[in-house]
């Protein structure tokens, strides 16, 4: 069973995404006047970032991008680190404080959010000009811890409204719970993985098949969530 897991990683964990995507698009009528709508946009942003991303992958296995593949080899572009720090690890971050700013009314929980967002973003295009070649070449933990702290904030004020209004008697049948309930055990549960990358090395095959499979198991569990929610939450109409 592990070994199906990790041999069809990427097969997997694009088909949990793909099929969240769809059950959020075949329930899209139910969601047109609410801001989950955005959410639904989001996941096909997702999948198609993943089947993009997946690009020196493709140069390998077909014959036909050889010459793509040479142009590529020994370039700043060989590795997708850059593709999944752009558009995963800042923009996934700039789409949730969006989002959670559409669903919190609390002023002054906005107003951190929307300082917190763009102190993100000012530091993360700092970050990456001091750290030119790292950026292609490997993960940046402090764009991603960065990241996840705007998140988690941005989850964590969402449950404070929730307890401080009469939303707290119906939380259960709310879009917005399962999404951040979700998001919140996805990033708890993968954001660890990175403080223990200091202590192991690429050479450490055992570290790197688990991290592989606590990353799978948490995107199985988190899309399925999302799919979930879709067909048995009901909507917030703005």
């Amino acid at each position: 069973m592990k070994e199906f897991l990790i041999q069809n990683y990427g097969i997997l964990t694009k088909g949990v995404i793909i099929f969240a995507a769809i059950v959020g698009l075949l329930n899209y009528k139910k969601y047109e006047n609410s801001v989950a709508k955005y959410f639904i946009y989001f996941l096909f942003y997702v999948f198609f970032l993943e089947i993009i991303a997946t690009y020196p992958r493709y140069l390998n296995d077909y014959d036909f991008l050889s010459l793509i593949k040479d142009k590529f080899k020994g370039s700043l572009f060989e590795r997708n680190y850059w593709f999944y720090t752009l558009f995963w690890g800042i923009g996934s971050v700039l789409f949730f404080s969006f989002y959670y700013q559409k669903i919190i009314k609390n002023i002054v929980f906005l107003k951190i959010i929307r300082i917190m967002t763009y102190m993100f973003l000012f530091s993360s295009i700092i970050y990456i000009l001091l750290n030119w070649e790292p950026f292609f070449r490997t993960n940046l933990n402090f764009i991603s811890l960065f990241g996840a702290s705007i998140i988690l904030l941005c989850i964590i004020f969402y449950f404070i409204e929730i307890l401080r209004s009469e939303k707290v008697l119906t939380f259960y049948k709310s879009i917005n719970f399962y999404i951040s309930v979700a998001l919140l055990v996805w990033w708890l549960v993968t954001r660890p993985l990175i403080f223990y990358n200091i202590y192991f090395s690429t050479s450490d095959w055992n570290f790197i098949l688990l991290q592989w499979e606590v990353k799978l198991l948490a995107n199985i569990f988190m899309y399925l969530t999302f799919a979930f929610a879709f067909i048995y939450a009901k909507p917030e109409n703005d």
